[in-house]
C-alpha cells in the first residue's frame, strides 16, 4: 500500500537555451507506490528523470526526498533556506536532489535508475555487473583497497555478502545459471531484467526506470509487470517509471502523471487518466474540442 510522500517535485523548470523542456512541474510520489510518468515523444519525461537523478541541474524548482519518518518534512523549509544539500535527524533525513552531484544522489539519497538504452557492461559477466553496483560498499569495507589487499576479515565478509546479494537477484530474475556468461550474450529481455537487478543491488529507496518495457514482447512485458510488483511487495521499494507500453502502465501503476510539451496535463489514478480528455487529445494529436469527433471516427 502507498504511504506518505517520499519524493516531492516542486515547480521544476528546465531550460536549454531558449527551449523550455519542462515548465513549472509539480507532483509527489508516495512511499511504496508505483508512479508512471507518461506522455507523447518529446514531452520532457526523460528530462525530469535526469533532474531527479542529478544528471541535470534544474533551471528552477526543488526536488526533495526523505528517508525515515515523514515528520522530517517539517524541516524542508529550513533546509532550503540554509542552502545545504541534506539534513539528518535521529528519526530521518532529507535530501535536496537539485543540489547534489549525480554520484551522491545514488550513494546518499539512494536513488537508482535504469536507462532507455541498456547500459550494462557487455564484456563483464552477468555476476560481475551486479558486483559493480555494490562498488561503493566494497570500497568502504576495503578501506579503499588497503584492507582488501591485506586480506582483513571484515572485507572478506563484505565481499561474500555482495556475492550473496548478486546471486539472490540473479535467482530472482531467472539468470543464476548464466552468472558466468558475458552480459552482452544475454537475450534482450534478459538484459532488461539484469539492468533492473543491478539497480536494486545499490539498495535504493527510489527506483527510477526509463522505459523498462521498450523492445519487449507481450510475454516479457507481463514478466516485467510481475517483477516490478514483486520488488514493491517484497522490498517496499518506491518505483517511478517512464513508459510507453500502456499494458504496463495501466496494470501496475497506482498513479500516473501525464506530460505534454513539458507541462503537466493530468495527474491521477489509471482510470482517471485513461478517461481524461486532455490525455486523449495529447496522444491523438488534436485539440481538446475535437476529441469527441476523432474518437468517434476511430471507434474509441
Amino acid at each position: 500500500m502507498a504511504g506518505d510522500t517520499l519524493l516531492r517535485v516542486e515547480h521544476l523548470t528546465m531550460r536549454f537555451g531558449g527551449l523550455v523542456a519542462v515548465h513549472d512541474l509539480s507532483f509527489e510520489v508516495a512511499e511504496g507506490s508505483i508512479t508512471a510518468l507518461i506522455g507523447p515523444n518529446g514531452a520532457g519525461k526523460t528530462t525530469v528523470f535526469n533532474c531527479i537523478t542529478g544528471f541535470y541541474k534544474p533551471s528552477e524548482g526543488r526536488l526533495a526526498i526523505r528517508h525515515g519518518s515523514p515528520a522530517i518534512w517539517n524541516e524542508l523549509a529550513a533546509l532550503t533556506d540554509k542552502g545545504e544539500r541534506s539534513l539528518a535527524r535521529r528519526d530521518g533525513s532529507l535530501f535536496l536532489l537539485e543540489r547534489m552531484p549525480e554520484y551522491l544522489v545514488t550513494h546518499k539519497a539512494k536513488v537508482a535508475r535504469t536507462f532507455q538504452n541498456i547500459r550494462l557492461f557487455p564484456g563483464m559477466t552477468v555476476l560481475e555487473n551486479l558486483m559493480v553496483a555494490q562498488h561503493n560498499a566494497l570500497m568502504i569495507a576495503s578501506g579503499f583497497t588497503l584492507l582488501g589487499v591485506l586480506g582483513i576479515p571484515s572485507y572478506a565478509k563484505a565481499e561474500r555478502a555482495a556475492i550473496d546479494m548478486a546471486r539472490e537477484w540473479l535467482d530472482r530474475i531467472g539468470l543464476l545459471d548464466r552468472a558466468d556468461d558475458p552480459a552482452g550474450d544475454l537475450p534482450y529481455g534478459a538484459q532488461r531484467r539484469l539492468e533492473i537487478a543491478r539497480a536494486m543491488c545499490t539498495r535504493p529507496t527510489l527506483l527510477c526506470l526509463d522505459e523498462p518495457a521498450a523492445g519487449l514482447n507481450p510475454r516479457e512485458s507481463a514478466d516485467l509487470n510481475a517483477l516490478l510488483l514483486a520488488i514493491r511487495k517484497d522490498f517496499g521499494i518506491t518505483i517511478l517509471l517512464i513508459e510507453h507500453d500502456m499494458s504496463v502502465v495501466m496494470e501496475i501503476s497506482d498513479r500516473i502523471v501525464v506530460l505534454d510539451y513539458g507541462v503537466k496535463i493530468s495527474d491521477g489514478t489509471p482510470d482517471f487518466v485513461r478517461n481524461d480528455p486532455k490525455v486523449v487529445a495529447a496522444y491523438l494529436g488534436v485539440e481538446d474540442k475535437d476529441v469527441a469527433k476523432v474518437e468517434a471516427e476511430v471507434g474509441l
